[in-house]
């Protein structure tokens, strides 16, 4: 059977960078990370996973495999769970670009946020967890992980707003009415600075955790190429943003669904537990929030689309189904910001 990569120069750098790695490998891509691709490499000494950024002509600040590496080894001694980090290739020579190596953590992972196969009771547990996970995330001593310098100065919503306007503008294929209206609407809304500054993933989503085999409890963090320092509300956001997308394997949400029968909490429980955990009164002006994740999804999405048709995707056609849906979330962002 073919393999996506050279599996012996990646055997030779293992044995020289993965203490106590022994080979042949034996490679299974995964069906996910469409942005940077990710494969499982089962050896004599363990089973492992490895991460790369996509062959071809990148974007200069997209797919942050080394800010990945960083994060997720910092993470290692504190409450967010995050797999064991081994070692970082910054030499392309040896894949064509750059990747790292992890441990492989054994655990369930949900694409559909309804958990069709759980009872109400696991349910509630495990959305709990998701709760407890991301307070955790945005409680992290950044002084003690030496993270202290993982993001610039200054206001977080208008830094990322013109990162993500830049990198939709220079992988835009078509005119979006609701795309231009919803970045005029954020540029000219964005709360004054608060002061709050923590850890934030920016893509916490059910299916971004891994979740122990036989637990409710998550046992790792995935998919941490856009975490860096900014404003907590927006990873809060943007679980809200997901469950108000359809049901189903394109939309995965929970948009008209009955929570809850199934022990799904409603969007407004799970920000009040959010807030509690955090020792918060409450959050004002969610919407705005709400259509800066609206947004920021948007333009990723873009980039995905981009990436298909110059033929760098990971999977083309999943890339170009999720790429149709860019006008659907510039549409899911002008809401949003009407409620503000």
């Amino acid at each position: 059977m073919s393999t996506p990569f050279n599996t012996t120069a990646v055997e030779a750098w293992m044995a020289a960078h993965v203490p106590g790695f022994r080979g042949p490998i034996a490679v299974e891509k995964f069906a996910t990370g469409q942005s940077n691709p990710t494969f499982k490499l089962s050896a004599d000494s363990g089973t492992y996973v490895l991460r790369r950024k996509p062959p071809g002509q990148l974007l200069k600040s997209a797919h942050a495999v080394d800010r990945e590496f960083r994060v997720q080894k910092a993470l290692a001694d504190s409450d967010v769970p995050v797999a064991r980090m081994h070692a970082l290739c910054e030499d392309d020579a040896v894949l064509g670009s750059m990747f790292y190596v992890m441990d492989h953590v054994p655990g369930r992972t949900f694409v559909d946020p309804r958990l069709p196969d759980a009872t109400p009771e696991h349910r509630k547990l495990i959305f709990d967890d998701m709760n407890r996970v991301l307070a955790a995330i945005h409680s992290v001593d950044l002084a003690a992980t030496g993270l202290t310098d993982y993001g610039p100065q200054g206001n977080y919503y208008q830094r990322q707003i013109d990162r993500w306007t830049k990198q939709y503008r220079a992988t835009e294929t078509d005119p979006i009415p609701d795309m231009d209206a919803l970045m005029d609407w954020l540029a000219r809304s964005i709360p004054e600075d608060d002061g709050r500054v923590t850890l934030v993933h920016g893509d916490y989503r059910i299916d971004n955790l891994l979740f122990a085999p036989d637990q409710p409890n998550c046992v790792a963090v995935l998919d941490w190429e856009l975490s860096t320092l900014g404003h907590p509300f927006a990873d809060l956001a943007a679980v809200i943003m997901q469950w108000g997308l359809p049901p189903g394997d394109a939309g995965r949400g929970l948009a008209g669904v009955e929570r809850e029968p199934l022990g799904i909490p409603e969007d407004q429980a799970f920000i009040d537990a959010y807030c509690q955990r955090m020792d918060l009164p409450g959050i004002d002006r969610f919407g705005f929030y709400l259509a800066f994740t609206y947004f920021r999804m948007a333009s990723i999405l873009q980039g995905v689309k981009r990436r298909a048709l110059d033929g760098n995707a990971s999977n083309p056609t999943k890339a170009l189904e999720l790429g149709a849906y860019v006008p659907a979330f510039a549409k899911g962002g002008l809401k949003a910001a009407e409620t503000v």
